[in-house]
């Protein structure tokens, strides 16, 4: 029994033809194509196949036959996959996470610095929380990740990239807009939206700032994200803080303005597990000064 018994067989199951399976499906001619039935008929030693004026159909045994044989087909094109994989040298590969918005300005020259290094990398992306990206660091699940520095994650490593300041976001038509800078006092009586625990680093970051300036921040709103942000933003005309690489993607009905006096900043880290001796990561960290340089 061939395998081309087997393709032969599904074809004219699927087709319930032998003139369809043989003309449209297997490019032959039907006499070639009935031979090759009765030979498979003969090797199994049983009826397949019912013929009639009005086509074929599968016998009882024909039914029992055609699972098998779809099984079978799956099979033996898997065994093909896996003798190619195998035959060709194995590829380098990097899983690298980036926490939600940052692979803007970030991802064309990460990726520019591997391949030039690693010509046949294969690079697998994830795209999260800060947090949740820490944690598949702790779990060997990412090789590296652009994140916020992350508290209780001790077999973490962290190589800082960048200093992003935080400005203040609000509706384009907001009184705010026709000041150059907003200073803290200016907040203490507007809808406020904090960023909520999915994004800690900022939500210190933010809450330590009106500590410092001595208002006592009464939030509103929580947000999970900046497309979150961009909602609430418009249909509450609420101002937030938010890091200043942010505003490449928001739209023209929410704008943005800088901190009079103390600006408020969030370092981005490339982040990686401590053990982790990849020559990949290695050399990723080396460039770490190529990316700091990155527009965002």
């Amino acid at each position: 029994m061939e395998l081309r018994h087997l393709r032969y067989f599904v074809a004219v199951a699927d087709a319930g033809s032998l003139t369809v399976a043989a003309e449209q499906k297997l490019h032959t001619s039907q006499p070639s194509l009935s031979r090759q039935i009765r030979d498979l008929e003969q090797e199994v030693g049983v009826q397949l196949i019912h013929r009639s004026a009005h086509g074929v159909e599968l016998t009882s045994a024909g039914k029992a036959f055609l699972d098998h044989a779809r099984m079978a087909l799956v099979q033996a094109e898997a065994a093909k996959e896996a003798a190619l994989r195998a035959a060709q040298p194995a590829r380098p590969t990097f899983s690298l996470g980036f926490m939600s918005g940052a692979e803007i300005g970030l991802l064309p020259e990460v990726d520019r610095v591997l391949r030039d290094e690693f010509p046949g990398i294969e690079i697998r992306l994830s795209s999260d929380y800060s947090p949740v990206l820490a944690k598949a660091l702790m779990r060997r699940k990412l090789d590296a990740a652009f994140i916020r520095p992350e508290e209780q994650m001790e077999d973490l490593s962290y190589r800082r990239v960048r200093t992003d300041p935080l400005v203040f976001v609000f509706p384009s038509d907001h009184r705010l807009a026709s000041q150059a800078e907003i200073a803290p006092q200016e907040i203490a009586s507007e809808n406020f939206c904090l960023p909520s625990k999915s994004a800690p680093a900022v939500r210190r970051v933010v809450l330590d700032y009106f500590n410092r300036a001595g208002i006592d921040l009464k939030p509103q709103h929580e947000v999970h994200n900046v497309v979150h942000a961009i909602s609430m933003i418009t249909s509450t005309r609420a101002v937030m803080m938010l890091p200043a690489y942010t505003k490449s993607y928001l739209p023209e009905s929410i704008t943005t303005r800088p901190v009079q006096g103390e600006v408020p900043t969030l370092d981005l880290m490339l982040a990686y597990h401590k053990a982790n001796k990849s020559p990949i990561l290695k050399w990723l960290l080396s460039r770490v000064g190529q990316l700091a340089g990155t527009p965002s």
